[in-house]
């Protein structure tokens, strides 16, 4: 989904190209919940995620959550660490997943990769093009892709941006070409 980081730089998001290089994207709210006293159900964070990257040319990405083990801890208490502020790449780690919303602005750089993972992808707004070893896949809003660990690219040819939801869950290893490797939790 994300090129690895080349220029780690975050900041606010809206529509179009900003004078610093960045690319604005619409605004993203993220809500995560958990138990406050006596095990009552609450947001514990509510507001926009900070963990924005900008891997590539007119690629955007956006780390919401990371999980590091399965089952996910899910522990009740007030002072949950936002886990989508963790530093991962691209794959989760082993028995992890990741959660993130990638922007692809017109003409975005074409990164061809493949990573052992599962992933739901759910075109959320505009219209991509998935491209694999020797077929394209025109996607539009409303449109999934359930991709299972495949080597693939993300390219959109349109005039609007897209934007992609897409939950990487760790897989078994497919020993196909190379995939992007796994960072280790620190």
């Amino acid at each position: 989904i994300d090129a690895p980081a080349h220029n780690e730089l975050s900041g606010t998001q809206t529509g179009g190209s900003m004078a610093d290089g960045k690319p604005n994207v619409a605004p993203i709210r993220r809500v995560v919940t958990g138990h406050g006293a006596n095990n009552v159900a609450k947001a514990l964070i509510d507001g926009a995620p900070a963990n924005i990257k900008y891997p590539a040319p007119g690629i955007v990405t956006t780390t919401l959550w990371n999980s590091f083990e399965t089952p996910a801890a899910i522990d009740p208490g007030e002072g949950v660490e936002d886990l989508g502020d963790r530093e991962i790449i691209l794959p989760p780690v082993a028995n992890g997943s990741r959660f993130a919303i990638i922007d692809f602005l017109p003409g975005n750089a074409n990164f061809m990769h493949r990573t052992d993972t599962l992933d739901y992808a759910i075109v959320m707004s505009g219209e991509i093009e998935m491209h694999m070893d020797q077929s394209v896949v025109k996607l539009k809003a409303g449109d999934v892709v359930v991709q299972r660990g495949t080597n693939h690219s993300w390219v959109n040819t349109g005039s609007e941006p897209a934007r992609i939801a897409v939950i990487l869950i760790d897989g078994q290893t497919l020993n196909i070409g190379k995939a992007v490797p796994r960072p280790v939790v620190k």
